[in-house]
């Protein structure tokens, strides 16, 4: 699984960094979304998953 994200898309809603914090944070200056781990390990596809189907902006997605 390899994430995808697009921080002209994101609208710094935060649900990525809530649902997966050891996956996406949210940039201090801006709110977009910062990708922590481009390939999630195994244990953290499930809350990664999640994350893409929360945004509302579709900022972030499954490649």
């Amino acid at each position: 699984m390899e994430i995808k994200a697009d921080t002209t898309v994101c609208i710094g809603a935060g649900m990525c960094a809530l649902t997966a914090p050891q996956v996406f944070d949210q940039s201090e200056d801006e709110g977009t979304v910062v990708l922590l781990q481009k390939v999630p390990p195994q244990e953290l596809e499930e809350a990664a998953r999640r994350a893409v189907t929360l945004c509302p902006s579709g900022a972030i997605s499954i490649v």
